[in-house]
């Protein structure tokens, strides 16, 4: 398609063999801790993953994020896991239920800690309630510091937090407790360009998560946005980058590089997301022990793919009638004529079906107001052609509706 472009990482000639990849990832074998302490050096058979700095933190993480949900009966041994196949940084969240599982695993293994970045999240309305639930969030993961400390999901009232005198001193002020190391935001809105560019104008975040796909246009406000947010030196991690597993399953057909290479379609979208040297790694939901043996291999042999192989893949995954849009800016609720946000709901639609998330997204649902959620008499069809993902929205919503609502 020509109107799409290959990512900076592409326009800088960054796919090239040899030192261009080893700059772009640390192939580390000891990794950092919090702060700029060198961790631990792992037990013999634990190697650590490769791993990338994130940004201004100084701290090499590494590629895989593990994120984690409240699984019954599957979180212990996941944790345990995981970082015996080498991952290092762990992303939780109040939300999520998942932090007593940390505060579990200190307890039995105290050495973990250490040897870990650890992030989690504070859901926020007003400013000060990040800063007066430290307390409880260092409770619930049984812990004294939180390497980073997010305010969690921004919206569409708060795009101009990032650059404001008050998120400033309030991020200042919970650095000073000595508690946490370091703060940033997670955002999945509509105006996510409109937030990173304005953090890049603040630049006193550290990091931000966003929702990410591969194949940003060069020219969109996004991408122009974390090229900015990229030199400042705020660290990025892509989170949403999977559209939905069952559309993945058809992917491979479409695109002989993937069995070249080895690689199942979720991996080569891990591959493609890694060749964006602006992205210090991703955060994947890892419910069982598959999925998580799946994305330590994508780690594992990771090679930058070419501008021309990310293109194909983008190809093939928007051809298999994808769930959910990673890249959404509201496009689609505008050109259907409605005030109902489209791309949450079949975000939270994917969170049902794919991540297993299904208590947190119904309850996530249930948050949205009226208007947020009635999409009845909007311009279906119109809004597949604008969004980014082509979404068909005419099949989604009434499942978004039955099974969320």
């Amino acid at each position: 398609m020509s109107d799409h472009v290959p990512t900076p990482m592409q326009r800088r000639a960054f796919i090239q063999t040899g030192a261009a990849t080893a700059a772009a990832v640390t192939l580390s074998s000891t990794g950092t801790t919090s702060g700029q302490e060198p961790a631990p050096a792992p037990a013999p058979g634990k190697a650590i993953l490769p791993t990338r700095r994130l940004g201004k933190t100084g701290v090499d993480v590494t590629i895989l994020n593990a994120g984690t949900l409240r699984i019954a009966g599957f979180m212990d041994r996941l944790l345990r896991l995981s970082f015996a196949r080498g991952v290092r940084y762990y992303d939780t969240a109040k939300v999520y239920g998942s932090e007593p599982a940390f505060k579990k695993w200190f307890a039995e293994q105290p050495d973990v800690r250490k040897q870990i970045f650890l992030a989690t999240k504070q859901p926020v309305r007003s400013f000060g309630e990040v800063l007066k639930n430290i307390d409880e969030r260092l409770s619930e993961l049984g812990t004294d510091y939180i390497d980073l400390l997010y305010y969690h999901g921004l919206g569409k009232n708060q795009v101009d937090w990032p650059k404001s005198k008050e998120m400033a001193a309030e991020i200042e002020a919970i650095k000073k407790t000595g508690k946490v190391k370091y703060v940033g935001f997670t955002t999945h809105d509509a105006t996510i360009a409109q937030q990173l560019d304005n953090a890049a104008a603040g630049n006193y975040v550290d990091v931000i998560m966003l929702a990410y796909a591969p194949w940003l246009k060069k020219d969109s406000p996004l991408n122009k946005a974390l090229d900015r947010c990229h030199e400042k030196n705020i660290g990025l991690i892509a989170m949403k980058l999977f559209a939905g597993r069952g559309a993945l399953d058809r992917v491979k057909e479409r695109m002989p590089t993937l069995k070249e290479r080895g690689l199942t379609p979720h991996q080569g979208l891990l591959h493609a997301a890694w060749s964006d040297e602006r992205i210090a790694n991703v955060c994947i939901a890892m419910t069982n022990t598959d999925q998580l043996r799946e994305n330590v291999e994508a780690a594992e042999k990771f090679q930058p793919l070419k501008a021309a192989q990310i293109e194909e893949l983008r190809d093939a995954v928007l051809a298999s009638n994808p769930m959910m849009c990673a890249n959404c800016d509201g496009s689609c609720s505008h050109a259907a004529g409605t005030k109902a946000e489209l791309g949450q709901l079949t975000r939270l639609l994917t969170y049902h079906d794919d991540f297993g998330a299904r208590v947190l997204a119904r309850e996530e649902y249930a948050a949205l107001a009226d208007e947020q959620k009635d999409w009845r008499g909007a311009d279906l069809e119109a809004a597949r052609k604008a969004c980014h993902s082509g979404l068909n929205f005419a099949k989604l919503l009434p499942e978004a509706d039955r099974l969320l609502g």
